[in-house]
């Protein structure tokens, strides 16, 4: 009798479960997507390695593009969170692990030799590969061309990829990302050449651009990490982060952009 009455209660309980209605005619228009940011990296290893470690290490990407031939490789579901971006922050969002896609690509990243440090170039496969996969993470996502970012922008005082090798531009020319336009640049760096601005101006202006930086006043440390990381990525044949008319003459054309 004990037996038949649980019988009957799991029964009973089991239909209260599956007679849930839910009524969905009414959508809210305080909403957007949730992924909101792509990440860009270079592994620093081979493609078997790069491999292991974002399968079966402490890290992984969403994807990962091979080389020879450029791969793409899906690792991870995009509607999962993936352990790429580490402590980061952009545009005022932190922890950037649960709002972005992370995508690394196999590259040895740099050498340091006796005749200085050595940067090692995308492949055009590569290259064509990255464009095309975002082209439709943009596309299914709705991400903004501005959110398409280096681990070196949310991270900067402790992160260098993609590297001053990666092609930006080209990106950009593409509608995946933004480039300042060369003749506003050589307008505005006219300017600052002859008023330079303060390093308080810098400090607010990297902040507007997305940074994570303190606005101290100085030229610190880690205000001179965000300046090269800034420089890398838009002026990457010198990137020392120090203050020049040429730096805020992009900053002010990009942040005008915005």
């Amino acid at each position: 009798m004990k037996t038949l009455f649980t019988a009957l209660l799991v029964l009973a309980l089991a239909g209260c479960s599956s007679g849930l209605r839910i009524d969905r005619s009414h959508t809210s228009v305080n909403q957007d997507e949730r992924i909101q940011f792509v990440v860009l990296h270079y592994t620093n290893a081979s493609l078997e390695r790069s491999l292991a470690l974002l399968t079966k290490g402490e890290v992984s990407s969403h994807y990962l593009i091979g080389d020879g031939p450029a791969t793409v490789y899906q690792l991870v579901d995009e509607s999962r969170r993936a352990w790429h971006a580490g402590d980061s922050q952009w545009d005022g969002r932190t922890w950037l692990n649960s709002t972005s896609i992370g995508i690394e690509i196999v590259n040895p990243g740099f050498d340091d030799t006796p005749n200085g440090r050595v940067w090692y170039p995308y492949s055009e496969a590569q290259v064509q590969s990255l464009i095309a996969l975002l082209k439709d993470i943009v596309k299914r996502n709705n991400i903004k061309p501005r959110y398409i970012i280096g681990h070196s922008d949310i991270a900067p005082l402790r992160k260098l990829d993609p590297g001053p090798l990666f092609p930006w531009k080209r990106l950009a020319d593409a509608g995946l990302g933004i480039w300042p336009d060369a003749n506003a640049v050589a307008r505005q760096q006219g300017f600052f050449a002859v008023n330079p601005p303060s390093i308080n101006w810098y400090q607010q202006q990297l902040a507007r651009f997305g940074y994570a930086i303190e606005q101290t006043g100085e030229l610190d440390v880690a205000t001179r990490h965000v300046l090269a990381a800034f420089q890398m990525r838009f002026r990457p044949q010198r990137f020392d982060g120090q203050p020049d008319a040429q730096t805020a003459a992009m900053l002010q054309v990009l942040n005008q952009m915005r």
